[in-house]
């Protein structure tokens, strides 16, 4: 393993990049921004991603300890370090099936009809992107471009009995997350790399139906979409131990996000809508040459930003008031395991397994109706096949359903329900020039 950390890579010749080659690599980067700018990638270990980039994607999301592509400054920046030149594009199929389920008559006011609605809007597309420049000095400098989501849903007017979920029509929450990391590594011997990024963050978000919550407010909801931006940072590490086995960390300080003043009868703190501090420990393993095994740990501190931590309870508070309620989230620990075999000169499989509990209590079913984020488990498969000059790869998540319950709590004789299955496809192509 000693200097190399771009595991699974298959060099082929293309030295430079003609005048031809390098508009379409322009004419990409701008689109990927403008789809980015617009679209979520969803997510499922909470509302972040269980992984950016198609080979990531294909091991269950590991790579903090192995830059697997030029989207590994998503990870960890430190995985960039010792990555050939590259050019690395991919698009991201998703599809979500959601709903929710309210058992038990109701009996005055606060309650829901009895029955079971499906949220109506179930795919989504969301490229990604990632380039690396190696330096003279033998550092790398990457762009890297990805993003979350997650917190969406589109509940119909037809739901609760025709009166929509919240007795105001036609419900349902946006959120949408984009990064743009601009990261510097380098390895510093043999068996050390280190990397830093510099991360601009741009979120929008929309909310529609929610004027039963507070009636008179004009900042709380059908007030179209809304943006907020911050500035970030994530630091990282990948430190060999042996030769064939390294580990990784990274960490990445919360970032303090600009206001959604359109929505600050929302959410807690007058609009403050952050983005969770995030850390993680990988340990990667090559027990024979062309293989790969790598066990990822990550935790999300969902409990660190009040718009999505605040108990429901705190209602009494006021919606969008400085300890208004939120969602009720936990934070989020997940473990990753995935594995990654060479089995030709050209072709490479991958396959993977995650588990995080979900972050939903189930005291917080009514609010968390907006975003039912209840995913644990994942199943994920993976190819890479060369392909004349370039580099295909494909990846496939399957999330199983999975249902949390709890009591509504406006009339704890009723259960409210919510569930959820995944499935996801991505396909990404390569370039080394």
């Amino acid at each position: 393993m000693g200097k190399g950390y771009e595991a699974g890579s298959i060099n082929f010749g293309v030295e430079c990049m003609d005048s031809n080659q390098k508009s379409t690599v322009k004419s990409l980067f701008i689109s990927s921004i403008l789809v980015l700018s617009s679209l979520p990638s969803w997510a499922t270990d909470g509302y972040f991603s269980s992984g950016w980039g198609v080979r990531n994607k294909g091991m269950a999301g590991v790579g903090i300890a192995t830059g697997l592509d030029a989207m590994a400054a998503s990870l960890n920046p430190a995985g960039m370090a010792r990555l050939t030149r590259r050019l690395d594009l991919g698009v991201n199929i998703f599809m979500p099936i959601r709903s929710y389920k309210v058992s038990g008559a109701p009996t005055g006011m606060g309650s829901f009809l009895e029955g079971t609605v499906k949220s109506t809007k179930e795919l989504f597309f969301c490229p990604c992107f990632g380039m690396v420049w190696p330096q003279k000095d033998g550092a790398n400098i990457g762009l890297t471009l990805y993003g979350n989501g997650g917190m969406n849903t589109t509940w119909p007017a037809s739901a609760n009995g025709g009166a929509g979920v919240f007795g105001s029509g036609k419900a349902g929450v946006n959120l949408e997350q984009m990064f743009v990391s601009g990261s510097y590594s380098k390895p510093i011997n043999d068996n050390l790399s280190i990397g830093a990024a510099l991360i601009f963050a741009r979120q929008t978000f929309s909310a529609t139906g929610l004027q039963a919550f507070n009636p008179t407010a004009t900042d709380l909801t059908n007030n179209g979409q809304d943006e907020s931006t911050g500035i970030g940072l994530k630091l990282g590490v990948i430190q060999n131990l042996t030769p064939n086995f390294r580990v990784g960390a990274t960490w990445e300080p919360k970032i303090r996000m600009s206001r959604f003043d359109q929505y600050a009868g929302l959410f807690a703190q007058h609009g403050k809508f952050d983005i969770p501090e995030n850390f993680g420990i990988g340990f990667a393993f090559e027990p024979i040459t062309g293989s790969l095994i790598e066990f990822d740990i990550r935790t999300i501190k969902y409990g660190g930003v009040p718009a999505v931590a605040n108990p429901m309870a705190n209602i009494a508070n006021g919606l969008g008031s400085d300890n208004g309620p939120g969602f009720g989230w936990r934070d989020v620990t997940t473990y990753k395991l995935g594995v990654q075999r060479k089995v030709s000169e050209t072709t490479t499989v991958r396959a993977g397994i995650s588990y995080g509990r979900q972050p939903i209590p189930s005291s917080e079913m009514m609010f968390n109706i907006l975003a039912p984020g209840v995913q644990e488990w994942h199943l994920t498969a993976g190819l890479s096949k060369v392909v004349g000059k370039g580099e295909w790869s494909t990846a496939i998540v399957y999330s199983p359903q999975k249902t949390v319950s709890g009591p509504n709590p406006n009339d704890p004789t009723q259960t409210i329900s919510l569930k959820m299955h995944q499935f996801e496809l991505q396909i990404g192509y390569t370039i080394r020039f």
